[in-house]
């Protein structure tokens, strides 16, 4: 169902991701798999070789919480592949406390957002000549139902959950503004709520009170392989061809909350994250 596909998948050496990962190499696409970590991500590129028998797998590490990282990333992708047709960005991390990356962005924001907004548009143009291809964004219902834009950076206030829920929002605001741009392009841009599932997140979610039962609360978790079927229904579906500027959770159509549609603020934080990520406004506006 997706040979001849190539396939980019963000947080591909553990949980949800690597689930993703191997369902997609198991319906034949070529999968091309995001680290941070060379050996964890040549293990989990391994495994998904002799689980499903493709041997059309490949690597990539980066950081994604450093801009220089995500932009050799989309070089190091576009020199050894012409085409791509389905981005999952699916990478994730709950930071408890305020921390900067060697951007100097605060690190919720630098991995939960900017890091899928810039690799999204470096890709952009492989993507375009690619089309039809789907652009998936794994957000989050921990979603704040507000942004606070003079203090988009958690200077002033670090609340870790809301910080985290700030970023997922702001993921979820610029997924409309580029379903938006990309009209008419053949790239669909979705976004999704996995559900609760347990992940290395959730072990660091946890407060300390609660760290003790962690093992016993993920019981009652969805698996990786549960949380990763949304996304594998929004890379794979014929249902949800030419879908696009949505939200999806548990493999239906959802509602995200309601000021993410609100489209002067989808604008706004377009054009911050834009600034912060050293790209031009303008840039994904398609032609």
């Amino acid at each position: 169902m997706m040979h001849g596909k190539i396939t980019l998948v963000t947080g591909a050496n553990a949980g949800m991701g690597k689930v993703i990962a191997t369902e997609l190499a198991r319906l034949g696409a070529t999968v091309v798999i995001v680290s941070r970590d060379r050996q964890k991500g040549e293990e989990a590129q391994a495994e998904i070789a002799a689980m499903t028998g493709n041997p059309s797998l490949d690597l990539l590490v980066a950081d994604l919480s450093s801009q220089q990282a995500i932009r050799q990333l989309a070089q190091e992708f576009q020199q050894r592949y012409s085409h791509l047709h389905v981005l999952v960005n699916n990478a994730g991390a709950h930071i408890q406390q305020r921390q900067v990356s060697v951007d100097g962005i605060e690190m919720n924001l630098a991995i939960n957002h900017l890091s899928a907004f810039l690799l999204t548009n470096l890709l952009l143009d492989t993507m375009r000549t690619s089309a039809p291809a789907r652009i998936i964004n794994v957000a989050s219902n921990a979603m704040t139902h507000s942004i606070n834009l003079a203090d988009l950076q958690s200077k002033q206030t670090f609340v870790p959950f809301d910080v985290y829920g700030q970023a997922k929002l702001a993921m979820v605001l610029c997924t409309y503004a580029l379903a938006r741009r990309l009209a008419g392009t053949g790239i669909t841009m979705n976004a999704l709520h996995p559900g609760l599932t347990a992940t290395n997140i959730v072990d660091n979610v946890a407060p300390p009170i609660a760290r003790p039962f962690v093992g016993i609360i993920k019981r009652f978790l969805q698996t990786p392989e549960q949380g990763a079927q949304t996304a594998l229904y929004l890379a794979t579906s014929p249902e949800v061809e030419g879908v696009t500027g949505q939200y999806f959770v548990r493999g239906k159509q959802g509602r995200s909350v309601p000021i993410s549609y609100d489209e002067a603020l989808q604008e706004r934080v377009w054009n911050m994250s834009a600034d912060l990520v050293g790209l031009e406004r303008s840039v994904s506006h398609s032609s």
